[in-house]
């Protein structure tokens, strides 16, 4: 086990050990923990009352942060025709069909998200093992198949993020910089929540949001009152 830097048991200090805090707290907590010369991410971990190896207890879909993630986000789009040229005109970074598939196949991800329209899916499909693993796939569920491709572009470029629970019942998503204010920082959790509590399954029974826990990139983790914040959405 990697032993920690004298820096980061420093910042834990700050951090109560088994203590709740309220929103607003446990992101000063996290936004004063930031310790790097680089703008960290504030990421939320998220534990949920689901089971995803039953399918009808799956969580997935998007939410655009009102205050945006504070970083570019290198679009690609599928296209052909008009809906290429409405792509470019949508300030898409790559636009293609074939001609990108075989690139991604060769090795080149130089991209963020990825979407398509969807008469493009039978060639993104030859590429599915590829994209899958590393969340590129388009999804019709998460807003990136579709034939309105302007708005999609938009949304990714504005702070879309998408969110699926991994086998543990955890979803992880960015939520903004350290850089950020509190305020718009908590908008943006506040976002991510309420998509996450539309999207809850029907089969989903007891308690739904069961955990939360903030971070920066290299900071600790603090724990957040789960009662307070679902009073709040």
């Amino acid at each position: 086990m990697s032993k920690r830097g004298k820096s980061y048991i420093n910042v834990k200090k700050n951090v109560e050990q088994g203590k709740r805090y309220s929103l607003k707290e446990a992101l000063e907590l996290v936004v004063g923990s930031a310790r790097t010369k680089f703008d960290e991410t504030v990421d939320a971990a998220i534990r949920l009352g689901v089971n995803p190896q039953h399918a009808d207890q799956m969580v997935r879909g998007s939410v655009v942060l009102p205050n945006g993630l504070g970083k570019s986000v290198r679009v690609l789009v599928f296209a052909k025709g008009e809906k290429e040229k409405e792509a470019r005109d949508a300030g898409a970074d790559h636009v293609g069909a074939e001609d990108l598939v075989a690139k991604i196949q060769e090795g080149w991800f130089e991209f963020d998200t990825a979407i398509a329209t969807p008469d493009m899916m039978g060639v993104v499909g030859k590429i599915g093992k590829l994209l899958g693993p590393r969340g590129l796939m388009p999804n019709p569920k998460v807003g990136t198949v579709t034939f309105d491709v302007g708005r999609a572009i938009k949304e990714s470029k504005s702070g879309k993020v998408e969110f699926r629970v991994e086998k543990a019942g955890i979803v992880h998503a960015p939520v903004g910089k350290v850089s950020f204010e509190v305020d718009k920082l908590k908008e943006n959790i506040v976002a991510l929540l309420d998509a996450l509590m539309k999207a809850k399954p029907v089969a989903a029974k007891g308690t739904y949001l069961k955990k939360i826990c903030l971070s920066s990139t290299m900071g600790p983790g603090v724990r957040v009152d789960t009662a307070e914040v679902s009073a709040k959405i």
